[in-house]
Formats: C-alpha cells, structure tokens, sequence
C-alpha cells in the first residue's frame, strides 16, 4: 500500500516536482498579524514573492490581502482608524460573546474578489470543523465566510457556519497551517506572530479564554515550524494585545524589522537594479 500524497509519489517516480516553487505560512495572532505585513513588504525587498499563500486567523486576513494584490502599507491603512465594534458584534452569549457578521461585511467591501479561487494568488485558509472535530483548508468557497471562519477564536466569536457546518479558528488545531502547502512548494517560508505573552491575564472570560487559546496555538504549532524552509518569528511583539489595534503601525514595522534582520543575516540581499530578483531560496535554514 502507498502511503503519502499524491505529490511525493509522483516526485519519487521521477513525474515531476512539487507544483510551486515558494510558498509562505501565515500564523494566527490577533492584532499581531499585522506583523505579516511588515514580513512580505521584507520578503519582497529581497525578491522573494510567493506563488501560493496559506493562512490561519490573522494569517489569513493578511494572505487574501497579499493574494489580492493590496500592498502592506495600505493593509495597515485600511485598519489604521478602526474599532474592536467595527469588526464585531456583542451578541446573545449562546455559542460565543461576539458575531463576525460586520468583519464579514468588512471583507467583501475590501477584497474585490467574491471567493478565494478568484484570487490572483492561491491561497489556502485554515480553519477547525468544529462539528466533526478536524482541520480543514479552504481552497474553494465564499472568501468572507472562509476567513471569518478561521478568526473565529471559540468562545470569544461565534462560530461561522459554511454549508451547515460549523467553524472555528483555525488555531484551535494547527496555528501555523504549514501542513496544508508543504508538499505543494519547493520552499517553504514560515512566519510566526503568535508569542506567547508573559503577562498572565485578567479575571475577565474573554481574557481567560484568549490565554487559553494563546497556550494552545504555542503548543500545536511545533510540529508546523519544524517543516518549515525558513521560519520567522516576531517574538517581541509578545508585548501588544491580540484585539489592540491603536499599535499596528508599530507591529508592522517590527514584523518588517524582524524579518529583514533574519533575512540579511542568511544571505539575502535588498533588491537593486544591478543584483535583479532573488534566483534561489537556501533550503533548511530552519530557525
């Protein structure tokens, strides 16, 4: 019996490589992901451009923005003067304390594609089957609902329903989705936003339930990081809230910082007119 994916049989075989060349891994984090702005406006001064994107959480939000062509400055634009109440609705505290319904509506007012095979880039979002108790990638379907699916912390959000299925963030299970691109890419490129906060949390549910879910995702996360080319952490944004967006500018910037810093001490090199695009990414420089 054969075991393994369809791609490593056919690359055993002698049928061919993987099917993409660069993919990058986008964690969960909250506020933190802005972070993932700061790494790809880094990755794309050294010439490293993916040719696929999976995201969990913010990691998500930050992939369909990449995938749809919005720059990392004007990521961070868009949110600049936003709220917690614009993204989220306090509701009936049935099955979570808040809707996604207004983050949805955020998403299909911003993102000019309907569903996620629509985009430019592939991208592939994580999420939890909350019903049937698995992972799961979406690659197909409603992008709004896909990745309000994925945000969607247990206990602080509803659930998202696709299909009559519930879903909840995909973090619950693997916070760092690279298992669903791995055998797809050449090169894998991770990027981690989700440190854990030194801080121990209030007494408030919402708080404790956001430090439940912190442990979590720093747990389920080793397994992801070690398949990983390259990984990138951002561990000194551990300071800034998950739901704090008054400081993304300064997450962005150190997401940007972090990451050029790892990269040039690797052996990449800012892009100039004289050295063109990066040709080659080292393999096994994991981190």
């Amino acid at each position: 019996m054969i075991t393994g994916s369809i791609q490593k049989v056919k690359s055993m075989l002698g049928f061919g490589g993987p099917e993409y060349r660069t993919g990058l891994v986008l964690s969960g984090g909250g506020a933190r992901g802005f972070a993932h702005a700061g790494a790809i406006k880094a990755l794309a001064e050294v010439g490293i451009r993916p040719d696929i994107v999976a995201g969990v959480s913010a990691g998500s939000v930050a992939a369909v923005m990449y995938a749809a062509g919005i720059p990392p400055e004007e990521m961070v634009n868009i949110f600049q003067d936003s709220h917690f109440s614009d993204f989220a609705e306090l509701g009936i505290p049935k099955d979570g304390f808040f809707s996604l319904n207004r983050f949805r509506k955020f998403l299909r007012k911003t993102i000019p594609f309907q569903n996620l095979e629509d985009l430019p880039i592939p991208v592939v979002v994580g999420a939890t089957d909350l019903d049937n108790g698995k992972k799961v990638a979406f690659e197909k379907g409603p992008l709004a609902d896909c990745v309000a699916a994925s945000c969607s912390i247990p206990i602080v959000f509803k659930p998202v329903r696709i299909d009559g299925v519930r879903y909840v963030d995909g973090g619950v299970l693997h916070n760092l989705p690279a298992w669903t691109i791995r055998d797809r890419c050449k090169y894998l490129i991770g990027i981690n936003c989700s440190p854990l906060t030194k801080k121990a949390p209030s007494d408030s549910i919402v708080n404790i339930a956001l430090r439940s879910y912190e442990l979590l995702a720093k747990t389920n996360s080793f397994a992801d990081m070690e398949i990983c080319d390259i990984l990138i952490r951002t561990d000194e944004i551990a300071r800034y809230k998950a739901f704090n967006l008054k400081q993304i500018e300064r997450v962005y910037e150190s997401g940007y910082r972090d990451t050029m810093e790892f990269l040039l001490s690797h052996g990449f090199h800012r892009i100039t007119e004289d050295t063109g695009a990066q040709k080659a990414l080292p393999p096994h420089t994991n981190q």
